[in-house]
């Protein structure tokens, strides 16, 4: 992997994160308040707030302008995950389910493009509409959050589509799955994966990229679960997955948020 590549792959990171430039607003504080204890949320009809530089390298902000919000230690890691697999020939194609402005998944195939990988696709999967009601009545332990309020979440497939050519890497590697998860990813016509990235902020949403996408996932692949300490949902989730399948690879946290295994 030459030095150049790894220059490059450097540079998208800063790109899609808007690290090079300011952005103006955190469009998440300012509408939501966060219990401290519980780490739920509720709404209020606020305005967005200045963002602080700190949160957004962390990921803990929704930011006006970059094309992610995972933040630079979400970034690397799966930056790390890409290497390792490509390193190991870990086999299987990479795909994030809940893209938002489609960054983290430019990312995935602006990697690829640099390690010169022609063989493997970047699955993009989201609605593109937002997320979906609060299901309590089949997912008890459902966030409290009434995510599907946030229309700054609702981006659309031909934003995203834009977002991949602004970069020149909207191509043939690159395919897209629009709807909920749980009518898309059962069906999904994807062999192997060697990454997968969880980004769906609900009960529902995490155990529908699980259930559906684990089975393909090579063994020595990642799993990783970008919400993990954010919204707590998503904790009770992964832990009983990981429960109910007697899995017992260590989970390990990502700072800022998130955390990962290797199958």
């Amino acid at each position: 992997m030459s030095y150049a590549a790894e220059l490059y792959i450097e540079l998208l990171k800063k790109c899609v994160g808007n690290f090079i430039h300011d952005d103006d607003l955190n469009l998440l504080h300012g509408r939501v308040a966060v219990d401290p204890e519980t780490g739920e949320c509720s709404v209020f009809e606020g305005q967005p707030v200045p963002a602080d530089p700190r949160e957004k390298y962390l990921g803990s902000i929704w930011p006006s302008r970059a094309h992610t919000m995972i933040g630079r230690p979400r970034l690397d890691n799966l930056h790390d995950c890409i290497r390792s697999v490509l390193a190991d020939n870990v086999q299987g194609d990479l795909i994030e389910t809940g893209v938002w402005r489609g960054g983290a998944t430019i990312f995935m195939r602006g990697a690829l493009k640099a390690y010169g990988v022609t063989d493997r696709t970047v699955w993009v999967a989201d609605s593109f509409a937002g997320l979906p009601p609060n299901d309590f009545a089949n997912y008890p332990k459902e966030s409290k959050v009434p995510f599907d309020r946030f229309h700054e979440l609702a981006i659309s497939i031909d934003e995203v589509r834009k977002n991949f050519e602004r970069y020149d890497l909207l191509d043939d590697q690159v395919r897209f799955l629009q709807g909920w998860f749980k009518d898309t990813l059962p069906g999904a016509p994807i062999d192997a994966l060697a990454v997968m990235r969880l980004d769906g902020d609900l009960y529902e949403s995490t155990m529908d990229g699980l259930v559906n996408l684990y089975p393909k996932l090579s063994a020595g692949g990642y799993a990783i679960i970008d919400d993990y300490d954010v919204v707590m949902s998503s904790n009770e989730a992964v832990h009983d997955f990981r429960r109910d399948r007697g899995i017992d690879q260590p989970l390990e946290l990502i700072s800022g948020g998130g955390a990962f295994w290797r199958k």
